[in-house]
């Protein structure tokens, strides 16, 4: 026949609810107390199109256009250039045309890494870049 056991009752029982309330307050204090990083995006607005009827003025020097395609090739003003070059060649033609504004054209389907490098570099010259996304098929 089986002896029942009797158990000992030096078992402690460990309330975990100061434990919780503890917590709680800690993530409420860490919330409140926390500071958030205001970080600068990119300027993605579109300037507005010209007015057809009025050519612009003689004297006003043209952008220079930095073109990404979709397979991430640089060309600037038409002429191809590798991309971690692009920021020379524009520094070389804005000595030929000092003041010209600088537009960045990017196919949709371009890297994005490129666009913020190129867009880095440009902007680190202290002139700003104006860009533009060109859709897929805008293009045909």
């Amino acid at each position: 026949m089986r002896r029942g056991r009797k158990h000992n009752s030096d078992e402690a029982d460990v309330d975990m609810t100061p434990m919780l309330d503890i917590v709680f307050i800690m993530l409420i204090f860490f919330i409140v107390t926390a500071t958030f990083l205001d970080e600068d995006g990119i300027d993605l607005t579109q300037p507005p199109p010209p007015p057809d009827d009025i050519p612009p003025p003689p004297d006003q020097p043209r952008a220079i256009t930095v073109f990404v395609d979709a397979r991430n090739q640089c060309s600037v003003d038409q002429r191809s250039t590798s991309c971690d070059r692009v920021t020379l060649a524009v520094e070389r033609l804005l000595a030929d045309k000092p003041g010209a504004s600088v537009i960045l054209r990017m196919d949709e389907r371009a890297k994005h890494e490129i666009l913020v490098e190129l867009k880095d570099g440009l902007d680190a010259g202290g002139r700003p870049t104006k860009i533009e996304i060109i859709e897929a098929n805008a293009g045909a």
